[in-house]
C-alpha cells in the first residue's frame, strides 16, 4: 500500500464519560446530546475528512503531502479554532434549553481537547469504509492518553511541532512514554493560543430554545425506547 503525508487530528469530548454516568437516568438525552456536540465538530472541520466516530472523539485526516510549514500549520489552526467555536456554540444551546434533566442541565461541564500528529498513512478500503494504517495512525491514538489536567488544550507531536515552525507557540514540552512505541517528545498549548479566545454568544430567544428542547425529546426517544444503543466510550 503506497503511503502519503497526512495531517492527523483527534477532537475528543472531555468529561464525557463522568457525564454519562452521572446522568444514567437522562442517559437519553445524554447520548443525544453528545451526538450533536460531535455533528457540530464535524461539521466545522472544513478541509478535514470524518475519519471515524470513535465513542466520545472524531478522529480526522487531511492530505498533508502538498502543504509546505506555513499551510501545515495554518491549516490545523484553522480546523481547531472553527471545531472549537462549533463546539461550544452548540453546548450553549443544549444548556440553555428547556429541558431540566440533568443531562441538559449539566451539558456545561463538557469541554474539548485535541490531539494533533503528522505522518505517513496508508489507507485500506474494507467492505466500502475507508481505513487509515500505519504507525502514525497508533501514535496519534496513543497521545489520548496524556498527563495534561488542563480540560481544554491542543497537544502537538514533535513532526507536527517542527513543521508548524512558531505558530502553535506558546507551548511547553511533555515528554511522553506511548505504549508499543517508546519516548517521544510532544507539545502541549493552551487552546486559546491555538484557536482563539471564544467569541461572547447571544442568549437564544425563547422559540429557539423550545425548538431544542422538542428536537432532544424527539431524537432521544428512540434511546428511551431499546431501539438505538448508546455509544461507547473511546478506549
Amino acid at each position: 500500500m503506497a503511503s502519503e503525508r497526512t495531517l492527523l487530528l483527534i477532537a475528543d469530548i472531555g468529561g464525557y464519560t463522568e457525564y454519562m454516568r452521572t446522568h444514567r437516568m437522562s442517559l437519553a438525552h445524554a447520548e443525544v446530546n453528545t451526538a450533536r456536540l460531535l455533528e457540530a465538530v464535524i461539521d466545522a472541520a472544513g478541509d478535514f475528512e470524518l475519519i471515524e466516530i470513535e465513542g466520545d472523539a472524531a478522529f480526522l485526516s487531511r492530505r498533508a503531502d502538498a502543504l509546505d510549514d506555513d499551510a501545515t500549520a495554518a491549516a490545523m489552526t484553522r480546523a481547531v479554532a472553527a471545531m472549537h467555536q462549533a463546539f461550544h456554540r452548540e453546548r450553549r444551546y443544549v444548556a440553555t434549553n428547556l429541558c431540566p434533566c440533568d443531562a441538559c442541565e449539566q451539558a456545561d461541564n463538557l469541554k474539548l481537547k485535541f490531539v494533533a500528529h503528522v505522518g505517513e498513512v496508508a489507507t485500506q478500503t474494507i467492505r466500502d469504509r475507508r481505513k487509515l494504517v500505519g504507525i502514525d495512525v497508533i501514535l496519534v491514538h496513543r497521545l489520548l492518553k496524556n498527563p495534561v489536567e488542563a480540560p481544554e488544550y491542543v497537544l502537538f507531536s514533535e513532526e507536527l511541532y517542527r513543521s508548524g515552525g512558531t505558530a502553535f507557540d506558546p507551548v511547553r514540552e511533555l515528554p511522553q512514554d506511548l505504549e508499543g512505541i517508546g519516548p517521544v517528545l510532544t507539545y502541549v498549548a493552551d487552546i486559546e493560543g491555538v484557536a482563539g479566545s471564544l467569541p461572547t454568544l447571544p442568549d437564544p430567544g425563547w422559540l429557539e430554545r423550545l425548538g431544542r428542547t422538542v428536537d432532544v425529546a424527539g431524537r432521544g426517544l428512540p434511546y428511551m425506547l431499546g431501539l438505538r444503543r448508546t455509544r461507547r466510550v473511546a478506549s
